[in-house]
């Protein structure tokens, strides 16, 4: 069973190393991010509203973990999701636990980068989606997503290129 979650934090460049790492392996890879984005777009919410109502609607959360759950149980996948380190450490699914981090600013010029804005908006709109998931994960499941001790390997991006991270994934992996 080929499993590797990549975890991270919004704008660290989880879904990017991802993308190149499902290119490099043939893996396939599933982002729970624009599965989140998909729901909001449902719900007629922009992200800061729908991570609030989240907040206050834990089903919500909770259906989007299963189908996780069910993504990881099957094998052969790159999940990149916020949980999907947590989810297979807690169910004992075997996988290569990835978390990639950068610098606050770094992420919030990414996102302006990737989707236009206003770069103190964009930080504030960041701020405000972490501690939202911060406050979800330790309320609904009792994960601290400061806790970085489940990972096999841990990765700031700030300086780094997509392609050198890929590298070091690959050389961690045995590649």
């Amino acid at each position: 069973m080929n499993i590797i979650t990549i975890s991270g934090t919004p704008g660290s460049g989880k879904t990017t190393i991802a993308e190149l790492l499902h290119k490099k392996l043939g893996i396939p890879y599933i982002s729970s991010g624009m599965i989140f984005r998909e729901t909001a777009e449902k719900y007629g919410m922009p992200l800061e509203d729908f991570s609030k109502y989240c907040e206050e609607h834990e089903e919500v959360d909770r259906e989007l973990d299963e189908k996780q759950l069910e993504i990881l149980r099957k094998g052969n996948i790159i999940l990149e999701s916020r949980l999907s380190g947590w989810l297979a450490y807690r169910n004992n699914i075997p996988a290569f636990k990835i978390l990639v981090d950068a610098d606050k600013m770094v992420r919030a010029e990414r996102i302006v980068n990737r989707e236009g804005g206003d770069i103190k908006q964009r930080l504030k709109e960041l701020t405000m989606r972490e501690e939202s998931e911060r406050r979800r994960y330790l309320k609904y499941y009792g994960i601290d997503l400061q806790d970085t001790s489940i990972y096999d390997l841990i990765i700031d991006s700030s300086d780094k290129t997509p392609d050198e991270i890929i590298d070091l994934i690959l050389e961690h992996l045995g590649e």
